[in-house]
């Protein structure tokens, strides 16, 4: 289950039933989880630690050091759940000791080749980044967001669950859940009504979003007349909650 051409740390905690292919490097500090497979030229460092039944292909780096300038080789942290897919030249850096120590994937997410995930991101559950997604240092990022080819989403921003962004996106500030947009100017074009239907959402709650759309983005409301509107109408609609917390907690500012 271990190529002879790969090097492995002594330090590193390999699992049963872990395949290890040709000419891969895991270091100290290592440990991976039942089930993993690591295609060949797989490069695992750091403190890593890694869930079951997730695919690293070829030439992904997972567990770097940061790139970030102040980082000075501190001990920080990465942790992946399980089944993840990190296809073809996918980057990850651990955190930094400016943030929370740590970089952290959960489950069934998949990076497409050339995806690349800095310093101090969270990603949750269920998310699909395309061929050279971009994500910088310090963004949150829900469930269920999908991003298309060569996205740039610019650090300390927040994606809300289920949201999506087009190829060649360049997001500069928060998106918000079920919004999608588009191009360079990050202009919203919607709520994401397909990938709710395939999730399960009943059409009484895909209208009562796309009402909660309306008023923030549609109706010239101020943002906080707006954030007053739509929790009266999250009274009705449960789905509302998350994109009502996501309002009352941004930071950077959404896309407007």
């Amino acid at each position: 289950m271990i190529h002879p051409s790969s090097v492995i740390s002594p330090n590193a905690k390999i699992a049963q039933g872990v395949e290890i292919g040709p000419f891969c490097y895991i270091g100290d500090n290592v440990e991976i989880g039942e089930g993993c497979v690591l295609k060949s030229h797989v490069v695992l460092k750091g403190h890593s630690k890694i869930g079951k039944n997730n695919q690293f292909f070829q030439f992904s780096s997972i567990g770097e050091d940061c790139q970030d300038k102040k980082y000075a080789g501190e001990e920080t942290y990465l942790e992946i759940g399980d089944n993840n897919v990190f296809r073809e030249y996918c980057s990850v850096h651990r955190g930094t000791v400016q943030d929370k120590l740590l970089t952290k994937i959960g489950d069934r997410n998949l990076l497409m080749a050339g995806a690349h995930f800095a310093h101090d991101c969270i990603m949750g559950n269920d998310n699909v980044f395309a061929n050279g997604v971009t994500i910088a240092g310090h963004v949150i990022i829900g469930d269920f967001v999908i991003l298309g080819g060569t996205c740039a989403v610019h650090q300390f921003c927040h994606i809300g669950s289920h949201s999506f962004a087009g190829g060649g996106a360049i997001i500069l500030r928060d998106l918000p859940p079920y919004v999608m947009v588009s191009g360079t100017k990050h202009i919203p074009q919607g709520i994401n009504s397909e990938g709710l239907k395939r999730r399960g959402f009943s059409p009484d709650a895909i209208s009562t979003i796309k009402k909660a759309y309306k008023i923030l983005y549609r109706q010239g409301h101020s943002f906080s007349d707006a954030i007053a509107l739509i929790t009266k109408l999250g009274e009705s609609e449960p789905s509302l909650k998350v994109l009502i917390d996501f309002l009352n907690e941004s930071v950077r500012g959404i896309i407007r």
